[in-house]
Parts: C-alpha cells; sequence; structure tokens
C-alpha cells in the first residue's frame, strides 16, 4: 500500500519530518532529496484492516484511514512446481 504525504521540514542532513493524512502523529525518514514541501509516497506491507482503518508497516506501524491509502501491487500466490496432491492411478 502508499500513502502520498507532504515534507514538513529537514530534521537533520539525511532525515526529513512527513505530515501523513490522518495521522494524529509527527514521522520522519531518511531521504537527502527532497525539500519542504514535496510530495512523497511512502510504501509499505498492510499488517492489519480493521473498520475503516488500515495500519501499514512503515517502522513504526502507521494506522490511517481506508481511503488515504492506496494499492501499489496486489497479492500474487506463488506458483507450485509439483501438484499439491499425488495423481497416481
Amino acid at each position: 500500500m502508499a500513502i502520498t504525504s507532504t515534507v514538513r521540514r529537514r530534521v537533520t542532513e539525511d532525515r526529513i519530518s512527513v505530515s501523513i493524512p490522518s495521522y494524529g502523529f509527527p514521522h520522519s525518514i531518511v531521504d537527502k532529496t527532497v525539500k519542504r514541501g514535496h510530495q512523497i509516497e511512502l510504501v509499505g506491507d498492510v499488517l492489519r484492516v480493521d473498520e475503516g482503518k488500515v495500519t501499514i508497516g512503515l517502522s513504526p506501524a502507521v494506522t490511517v484511514d481506508i481511503d488515504k491509502v492506496r494499492l501499489v501491487t496486489s497479492y500474487v500466490p506463488p506458483n507450485r512446481k509439483t501438484p499439491l496432491v499425488d495423481k497416481r492411478t
């Protein structure tokens, strides 16, 4: 899943503070290239889905409204090379 966030300010040389929609806490990430006001996309795995909320693992986990995230890649189960059941006759 992906969340579009806005860069708030630079904390250190290599760390920035971002504002995540519907998440009421500050969050910082490592990035040297973006400047204040830029939009940045944060991508993580879904950890939990509740009523209208989704928790995404961004290290630490972030819980936001489900309408603020978008699907980046869908889950595709692995293909089996051998059959699950023996086909002996």
